[in-house]
């Protein structure tokens, strides 16, 4: 009735001439003819569809755009170049909540989407370094009391180098993400210096408080060493300038202020955590002892036989 139905195609000296079936009562000229057309009833009859439909005419959308399979629409923005990309992201959900309706939300596109991935993906790599640590110094140190001590250190370095970047007005960008995967390794470096020195003390029949304050008083100077030396390394990346100078004063931030705030942590923190966890596991010389003297039982049944 509108458009005409294509029946078959003619061909006709080779070429195809399609046949159409058209209404001889004239073409539709205007949306308010289409109210004339006529339809047929379950019974056969035929009605007209103004008696059917009420039809008005309205401007739409001449494309609908489409986002996560969700009908969308995109707003494009620009960001002040004083402004950081996370804090604009937040700002932007915290307005989303106030003013979007509960069936409309909010999909970051763009540079924010990457910030977003890629910040999940830094958290999988925290847990998977601090897991890693710990597995490592579990098998190093021959048990898994030592090794906690020194896992529960690394979230106070993680905690004094965020508070460095918060006085230093830096942004947590990929480049401090990955400096504090480096201050992870860091920490754990320094609190090993202390704990296995104290393990050692504890083999050579010292007791728990006696290895640790012995520890800590002769490690004090390597591992404040090891502090300075790597602190100082940072520094060069601050006072940095230049292309990328952004990017290193993010790295060098985390290292200098959190390493060096962390330091209380490692000094400190680590007797007074060695001191409560370690009493729950012996000394791996009392092990030694313990098991030397099942051999020698064990080689002593036979002549008793």
């Amino acid at each position: 009735m509108i458009d005409g139905d294509e029946l078959v195609d003619l061909n006709v000296n080779d070429e195809a001439v399609p046949i159409l079936l058209e209404s001889s009562s004239g073409e539709i000229n205007d949306p308010s003819d289409l109210v004339n057309l006529y339809v047929s009833t379950a019974a056969g009859d035929l009605v007209p569809l103004s008696s059917l439909v009420s039809m008005r005419e309205e401007g739409v959308a001449s494309e609908l755009g489409r986002q996560a399979q969700r009908r969308a629409i995109e707003v494009n923005m620009e960001l002040a170049a004083s402004s950081a990309l996370g804090d604009a992201v937040g700002t932007l959900r915290a307005l989303a909540g106030e003013v979007l309706p509960d069936n409309v939300s909010m999909i970051l596109m763009g540079e924010a989407a990457t910030l977003e991935e890629t910040s999940r993906e830094v958290l999988f790599t925290y847990a998977l370094a601090l897991a890693v640590i710990f597995l490592v110094l579990a098998a190093q140190f021959e048990g898994f009391t030592s090794a906690v001590v020194v896992t529960l250190i690394v979230p106070f370095g993680v905690a004094s180098a965020l508070l460095a970047l918060w006085l230093t007005g830096t942004s947590l960008n990929i480049y401090s993400q990955i400096g504090l995967v480096l201050l992870i390794g860091l920490m754990a470096k320094n609190s090993v210096l202390l704990v296995e020195f104290a393990d050692q003390l504890r083999d050579e029949g010292l007791g728990l408080r006696d290895a640790i304050e012995q520890g800590a008083s002769v490690r004090l100077r390597p591992v404040a060493m090891t502090m300075v030396s790597t602190i100082l390394g940072g520094l060069p990346l601050i006072l940095s300038s230049g292309a990328g100078a952004e990017a290193r004063s993010s790295i060098g931030w985390v290292v200098f202020g959190g390493l060096g705030i962390a330091a209380i942590f490692t000094l400190y923190l680590t007797p007074a955590l060695y001191l409560m966890i370690a009493r729950f596991a012996s000394a791996r010389s009392r092990e030694t002892e313990r098991l030397r003297r099942e051999l020698v039982d064990a080689a002593a049944l036979p002549e008793q036989r």
